[in-house]
Parts: C-alpha cells; structure tokens; sequence
C-alpha cells in the first residue's frame, strides 16, 4: 500500500462528489455511497462488539468477519469487481449452524438485550440489515454480486445468533418479549 493513505484531507469531495475505486466521480447521496458507509458502519459496530470479553472462538470469527466488510466495502467501491465469494457465505452459514445449535429453541420473539455484548450483537445485526437494504438498492443502480447480497443476510441472522450466545455464556437467559404488557389491567 505504501504511502497511499499519507494525506487524509484531500478536500475532493467538498462539492459533495467522492471517488470511487476506478476513478469515478459519483454524488456522495448515490445509493452505492449509501451502501459502502453501511457497510463501514457495520464494520465500526463489529468492532465495538470486539471490545468485550469473549471466547477466542467468538473473536476470531469477529475478526475474519470485519474483513470481509472490508472487502466487500472494495465491491461496492470498484462496480463490477468482486471479493466476496460463495464460500464466505457458506462459512457464515456453518457458524450459524454450529453456534445455534448450542442454543435452546425460541418459542418467543426476544428483544435485543441482556449482557452488554448481546446488546452490541443486536445493535450490529439491525445496522447489517440496513446495510443490506442499502446493497440491493444499489444493486439497482449498477452491478453488486449475489454472494454479497446473501453475505449480509446470512451475517444479519449470525449477529442474531450470536446475542442470544452472549447471553447464554453469561448464564442468562434471553430478555422475551411480553405480549400484551401494554393492555394487561387497562381499558383502552
């Protein structure tokens, strides 16, 4: 990489266009923009999550997930270029497999929190779901592969997964929502 990140402050995108990987100037609202600080955003929140103790296992899983954000961040950075392949998704899945596993059966929605890192988990997991809204769109635009496309859905319910396995290695269980807590000895 050399001395490529050496001045921070180019001041090019002050007219609100940025650059993008191949050279192209686009608007800085374009739906790929949108997608690529998604994406970044997601990234920063994973790497939140990796501030808390947790199994080695878990971190490094973290780890190897942050930089797939990283080169799926290129995708959407160079259209028609692609660094996410069918084999990350199927990582992910066999993670989500393995980890769910470990996990008692849901028989009522949760909401997001417990432990600390549960609640980083959760926050992740709806900033990734954004991100992938923010994908198809720009795939509307312009070419985005399927393989991230499906990453990012595959990584949403991994998040999921892995809030309910924070709570759990912390010996608590999950926070289930309660249905009709609203209404309970009231008259609307």
């Amino acid at each position: 990489m050399g001395h490529r990140l050496s001045k921070i402050a180019t001041r090019t995108g002050d007219g609100g266009e940025t650059g993008l990987g191949d050279g192209t100037r686009v608007s800085k609202s374009s739906a790929r923009i949108h997608a690529l600080g998604d994406v970044d955003e997601l990234n920063s929140a994973i790497g939140v999550l990796l501030c808390e103790d947790m199994p080695t296992d878990l971190s490094a899983l973290l780890t190897e997930i942050q930089h797939d954000l990283f080169d799926l961040g290129g995708e959407l950075a160079i259209p028609g270029y692609h660094l996410i392949k069918t084999e990350q998704v199927a990582r992910l899945d066999a993670e989500l497999e393995r980890l769910n596993a470990e996990l008692t059966p849901l028989k009522e929605f949760i909401l997001p929190g417990g432990t600390r890192a549960a609640a980083h988990a959760h926050l992740a997991r709806t900033i990734c779901r954004r991100a992938e809204r923010a994908v198809i769109t720009a795939a509307s635009e312009g070419k985005v592969s399927e393989a991230s496309r499906q990453y990012l859905n595959r990584l949403s319910d991994l998040l999921f997964v892995l809030g309910r396995t924070y709570n759990r290695l912390a010996g608590c269980g999950d926070v289930l929502w309660q249905r009709g807590r609203a209404h309970e000895g009231g008259t609307d």
